[in-house]
């Protein structure tokens, strides 16, 4: 089963990338197969645009479509998700993400921009067609400390909310798996 992870930051390094390299190293370390997709490496014009002509933006479009799952990471802004993101997933046909199960993952600066997934962006992916959206995980600046030599450190209870959006992630997978071979 391949995972689709897709980081959805208009900034390099950004704790939203971080986290979700995090949790696909966490996901490969389980045995699931991963790939990443930036959106801020697609090209600008393309992608504002909306030109599904694009050699780059077709093989985004393809990432997607041959995903099993999907991990859209993002950071909050003005209590939505970025606008580079949303760009992109207004590329994606209607049933874009039919059949996939998605987890969302965001960062911002206080809890309060916490709702941002659940009020913006879990709409648009429910819109999209996705078979199954996992709860979400939400992390501060705070709760992510970085290091150039040590990397990333999540605090205890941030990390227990990752365990278990990979856990989930790896039981939907299975189920997935399961019902195809049953069907």
């Amino acid at each position: 089963m391949s995972i689709l992870l897709l980081g959805g930051s208009p900034a390099t390094p950004s704790s939203s990338g971080r986290l979700l390299q995090h949790i696909g190293d966490r996901l490969a370390a389980h045995g699931h197969r991963t790939s990443s997709l930036r959106v801020r490496e697609l090209p600008a014009q393309a992608l504002m645009l909306a030109d599904v002509d694009d050699a780059a933006i077709q093989r985004a479009l393809a990432a997607v479509a041959t995903a099993h799952a999907v991990i859209i990471a993002t950071p909050v802004y003005k209590a939505a998700y970025a606008g580079v993101l949303k760009a992109f997933l207004d590329l994606l046909p209607q049933n874009g993400l039919s059949g996939k199960v998605v987890l969302p993952i965001a960062t911002g600066g206080s809890q309060s921009h916490l709702l941002a997934l659940d009020y913006a962006l879990r709409p648009v992916l429910h819109a999209l067609d996705a078979r199954q959206v996992l709860p979400s995980i939400f992390a501060t600046t705070h709760q992510l400390q970085w290091n150039e030599d040590h990397g990333l450190t999540i605090a205890p209870p941030l990390a227990a909310r990752v365990a278990a959006g990979v856990a989930h992630l790896s039981e939907a997978l299975q189920d997935h798996r399961y019902n195809n071979i049953a069907a």
